[in-house]
């Protein structure tokens, strides 16, 4: 049940946008991965209602309250491999840095590859920091894919239940119920010193300027 159930998240996924080269989740795991030449975003859009990412070209409208730079992170329930919830504000890592990478949906080639990036080029501050993941998979889904991947470091959580986390943080986009790509850090006072949302939903994030922001936070502390 749990693999028919993923296949089918993945399958709505990419159906709904379009996308191509969906294959099973984790079909490369760990440093067997095949990284491929897929673009890096340049900029940023903004969070929330009124605000838009573009898929292939095609806006998708944002919904939710917007989050920027040098706010106090939301409480926003989030749901654990054991189907237990969590507010993202009290996550393991509370009270140290936290990179939190947000994926439309794990069954998709560019959000496999951004995980698997979080995970293996982070330069050793997987030691330092927490590295978070969350997307609209189930938690059944995320715990297959952190398995078949041999991804250890990573804390996997759902935003399956009714897109909490995204309409918090503005981060959702209803008409395919996925969330924007993202890639934010947060301090150890739970403020957000970094954010970046992709305008172009198929392009990667900048994670090393996430990591070099994380790495200049931890100096400083």
């Amino acid at each position: 049940m749990r693999a028919a159930h993923r296949m089918i998240i993945g399958a709505t996924v990419c159906m709904t946008l379009g996308l191509t080269g969906c294959g099973s989740m984790g079909s490369s795991t760990g440093a067997n991965f095949l990284y491929k030449n897929i673009t890096v975003a340049d900029g940023s859009t903004m969070a929330g209602e009124g605000h838009t990412v573009l898929f292939k070209g095609s806006p998708l409208a944002l919904s939710g309250t917007g989050i920027k730079v040098g706010d106090t992170l939301r409480e926003a329930n989030l749901t654990q491999a054991d189907l237990s919830l969590v507010t993202i504000t009290d996550t393991k890592g509370k009270g140290k840095v936290r990179i939190i990478s947000v994926v439309p949906s794990l069954d998709t080639p560019v959000c496999e590859q951004q995980t698997h990036y979080l995970s293996e080029k982070n330069k050793g501050l997987d030691k330092m920091v927490e590295l978070v993941t969350v997307s609209v998979d189930t938690p059944f889904a995320q715990k297959r894919f952190a398995g078949e991947a041999h991804i250890a470091n990573v804390t996997f959580l759902s935003d399956y239940r009714d897109a909490e986390f995204g309409k918090t943080y503005g981060l959702f986009l209803q008409g395919p119920h996925i969330l924007a790509r993202t890639v934010m850090v947060i301090d150890a006072h739970n403020t957000v010193r970094y954010l970046q949302i992709t305008p172009e939903l198929t392009q990667l994030p900048d994670l090393d300027e996430a990591f070099a922001v994380a790495k200049s936070l931890i100096t400083a502390s």
